[in-house]
């Protein structure tokens, strides 16, 4: 179901009283307000508010009844209100029906839905056509009167003008006829929302129909014990969405009036005596002659008949099938064809019920949450399932509900095609919170690919790359603990061993996104810190390495092989694919990723201080890329000096300074005693917050701050709380209470956060200058390798030609360039016999590279 703004009819009609005990009622006219008036042929009664109170107004020689609260918006001229009650006195009143229609109603009640936001606060009830309706008709003891078909048309119990015409087609006449008869007293349209068939557009009506019920009022108790003992995620839907639920439990509508479904297994004779029917074979005995082999669908179930036990008529099936939602509710014990009786499905039943986990949309707490519960109270007196995750649903790019109509659904075989299954999968159960609602598209999911499943691929396609160029082989060579590998490696199997923990973790409380983003972070350190800062140690094409390279080689594999039995639940497909070429068949692995154990952490392995002490490298490595980015140094310009306050512990950071010093390109790291050591701190007032406390004092501040010498800005940077001194007294003074400045040492870059502050002295020696072009030119010829389609083992012949300062530098690193590039011969020249030649500038010196394969 779908809906729309639409423009409808607004009719406001005269319901003339008939009978009251108030006598000054007689003749007056009730006036109504409607938006369907082709529910006024049903109309059966009006409801009001008790306690709000109601006038009549005289107007051009009739008389108005309506809420006081409305008066001015429907009756905006009328004169003073001749009369006042509340609308407990208009209960009783009985009025001239507009359309004959059944016996004993046409009288005002008292409703608490009765609306005083808009039209008179007198309510047309028509209880075929609104549920409110049937709920105060039923109260009332009125009869149902529905003179439409299934097809929503008027059949012959309607008056003769509107026989056979589509419900919304009946508006116009309806209108017409009563204006003739002088009951409308204004008729105008209206935009509101209206409920549509979301496939085809069609209006639709709420209509009163004939149900089979199942009694699940009186096990309402039972049903909210049995919840108790269920783990819902989120928790607050147990005593919320779906308490609230059982809390006002309603009966179960059982039947629905289709050819396709489970047929209801009631016969009835004419005498409508009605036999229910537990089985096929028991069908058999009451028909005389074995039913058991035929389809128990329409029409074949409906052909059975047999003699009425009760009076030997013949019994007939009724024509209802059973709601959908009971087959859905049936399947803990149906998927066994479990029948205690004929000895059918009891062990597996047994052995499978109840379920410890099932999973739906968050909508299903009124459908599938609830039938499974309530057929296995119904049944068994039991829960039906242990832990329970509601899922939020699905919408568009746009934040829209997915239509077919609207056209803003997504093609599952695209996004198959495109982006693959694991892509797909990787966003469901990571991306955002489970239970509320996610945009999703193709663009969203490209971004899926591009974040996380290729930075994976990237690592694996490292690791298989350089492991065959250097013939790397797990089995083959010494085993190397952990505790003796370098500290590099000792950090990822730390965080794999803390990942695979908490991954578990995470899955054993039903967590899927918390435990897929502890491992996509892990794949982040794993790509962006580990496999670059270890690049160097897996190029051994010549077995030189020793023990440096191989614990590089065991530590990546041991890190993959993990990963891949981590996200195997998750990303099926390229995690089976990373186990078949680094796992499969070695070491009694089993073939398949999906056959092995999901990894247990080695707690021996996590070293909280090594964490610590690395997770403040990367916090010092980030604030110096900082310094390179707002002062424009290039990454690759190598610096003199980089100086840290670091408030840890100093010595845990010593074995990881060269790690610093790799990172941010500079020469040496020193620790320095004092923030101030790299400039003095000035404070200003913050006027936003400081403004409305202080009021004019905030001026005085200001100038005790213009004074400072850099004492007091100090401890606030420090994030202390400190007093100044004015002229009136003490002020306290937080550090979210100013506005803090460093102003630095002059050929210095500083970045702070929090007590941690990182210096980079940037002023260039000649030297430090010719060495930052020579890695440009590095930079170039990687590219231009790329470029040529060489393999990264192939060796090369190098021409490079330059000028200026960029001859000098290659002269001056013309070893390191080669051993970089991998260039057997290298010359200060243009190569004749190049396959490939890039003419570019670096700090605009013209440069040419020549290369040709080896």
């Amino acid at each position: 179901m779908g809906y729309a703004e639409v423009e409808d009819p607004s009719v406001f009609v005269k319901f003339t009283v008939t009978e009251s005990q108030l006598n000054e009622l007689l003749g007056a006219h009730l006036l109504g307000w409607t938006t369907t008036p082709w529910t006024l042929i049903s109309n059966e009664g009006l409801a009001v508010s008790a306690e709000a109170d109601y006038v009549m107004v005289e107007l051009d020689g009739e008389r108005f009844v309506l809420a006081s609260q409305l008066k001015d918006s429907v009756l905006p001229d009328s004169p003073p209100p001749s009369w006042r009650a509340k609308g407990s006195t208009l209960v009783g009143t009985r009025y001239r029906t507009l359309y004959p229609n059944v016996e004993g109603a046409h009288s005002v009640v008292a409703a608490e839905f009765v609306s005083l936001g808009d039209g008179t606060g007198i309510v047309h009830m028509a209880p075929a056509f609104g549920p409110e309706d049937l709920e105060i008709g039923r109260r009332e003891g009125w009869p149902t009167f529905k003179p439409v078909d299934g097809e929503g048309r008027f059949t012959d119990e309607a008056p003769a003008f509107v026989r056979g015409l589509f419900f919304k087609d009946a508006d116009p006449p309806i209108l017409e006829d009563l204006a003739a008869r002088g009951l409308v007293f204004r008729a105008e349209t209206v935009e509101h929302t209206y409920p549509f068939c979301h496939r085809c557009g069609t209006p639709l009506i709420y209509i009163a129909r004939p149900s089979w019920y199942l009694r699940t009022t009186a096990l309402k108790d039972r049903l909210l014990a049995v919840n108790e003992d269920v783990h819902w995620y989120p928790e607050h839907i147990q005593h919320g969405r779906y308490g609230d639920w059982l809390e006002n439990n309603v009966d179960w509508a059982l039947s629905r009036e289709r050819y396709w479904g489970t047929p209801l297994p009631i016969w009835r004779c004419p005498n409508r005596h009605e036999t229910a029917i537990g089985s096929l074979s028991e069908l058999s005995e009451r028909a005389g002659h074995d039913v058991t082999a035929i389809d128990p669908h329409r029409p074949a179930i409906d052909e059975v008949t047999f003699a009425c036990p009760e009076c030997g008529d013949p019994a007939t099936r009724v024509p209802e099938v059973i709601d959908t939602w009971y087959d859905s509710g049936a399947m803990p014990f149906a998927q066994w064809g479990y029948h205690p009786d004929l000895g059918r499905g009891i062990e597996m039943f047994e052995q499978r019920f109840p379920a410890d986990f099932i999973s739906e949309a968050i909508d299903q707490t009124r459908g599938w949450f609830y039938t499974l519960m309530a057929e296995g109270v119904l049944h068994f007196d039991s829960i039906t399932y242990r832990n329970c995750v509601c899922l939020g649903l699905l919408v568009d790019e746009d934040g829209r509900k997915m239509s077919k109509s609207i056209g803003n659904t997504l093609d599952p075989w695209r996004v198959l095609d495109r982006q693959g299954a694991d892509a797909l999968r990787w966003f469901m159960l990571t991306s955002g919170s489970p239970w509320a609602p996610r945009r999703i598209g193709m663009e969203i999911l490209d971004e899926v690919v591009r974040q996380f499943l290729l930075t994976l691929w990237n690592v694996y396609a490292f690791f298989v790359t350089y492991a065959n160029a250097s013939g790397f082989d797990p089995a083959d060579g010494p085993e190397m603990p952990v505790a003796d590998r370098p500290v590099l490696d000792r950090w990822i199997s730390s965080q794999l061993a803390r990942t695979a923990r908490e991954a578990r973790d995470g899955l054993d409380a039903y967590d899927a996104t918390g435990a897929g983003r502890r491992i996509a972070g892990f794949v982040d350190d794993l790509s962006n810190w580990y496999v670059r800062r270890s690049r160097r140690r897996f190029w051994d094409p010549d077995g030189s390495g020793g023990p440096d390279t191989r614990a590089a080689f065991l530590t990546l594999h041991e890190c993959l092989v993990t990963l891949a039995r981590l996200l195997a639940p998750f990303t099926p497909f390229i995690t089976e694919e990373l186990w078949r070429n680094l796992s499969a068949g070695r070491a009694g692995s089993p073939p398949s990723v999906h056959l092995s154990d999901y990894p247990l952490a080695d707690g021996a392995l996590v070293d909280p201080a090594l964490d610590a002490a690395m997770h403040g490298v990367r916090q010092i490595v980030s604030l110096g890329r900082t310094i390179r980015t707002e002062t424009k140094v290039r990454i690759r310009q190598p610096l003199l000096e980089a100086v840290v306050h670091y408030p840890g512990d100093h010595e845990a950071l010593l074995p990881l300074l060269g790690l610093v010093a790799d990172e941010l390109n500079v020469k040496r790291v020193e620790f320095a005693e004092s923030a101030e050591r790299f400039g003095r701190w000035r404070a200003k007032p913050n006027f936003k917050t400081l403004g409305p406390r202080l009021g004019r004092r905030v001026k005085d501040v200001a100038a005790a701050l213009a004074d400072d010498d850099g004492a007091i800005a100090s401890r606030l940077a420090h994030g202390e709380t400190i007093s100044i001194a004015v002229p009136e007294g003490e002020i306290a003074l937080e550090p979210a209470d100013v506005d803090l400045v460093q102003d630095t040492v002059e050929g210095w870059g500083v970045a702070g956060d929090g007590s941690l502050t990182v210096a980079l002295e940037l002023e260039l020696t000649p030297d430090l200058r010719r060495e930052g072009l020579a890695r440009e030119v590095v930079r170039l010829v990687q590219d231009a390798r790329k470029t040529a389609g060489l393999d990264v083992s192939d060796r090369i012949v190098l021409g490079l030609q330059a000028d200026g300062d960029l001859a000098e530098a290659l002269r001056a690193h013309a070893d390191e360039i080669a051993a970089e590039t991998l260039a057997t011969e290298l010359y200060h020249a243009d190569l004749a016999e190049a396959t490939l030649r890039h003419e570019t500038e670096i700090d605009g010196s013209g440069l040419t590279v020549a290369l040709r394969r080896a």
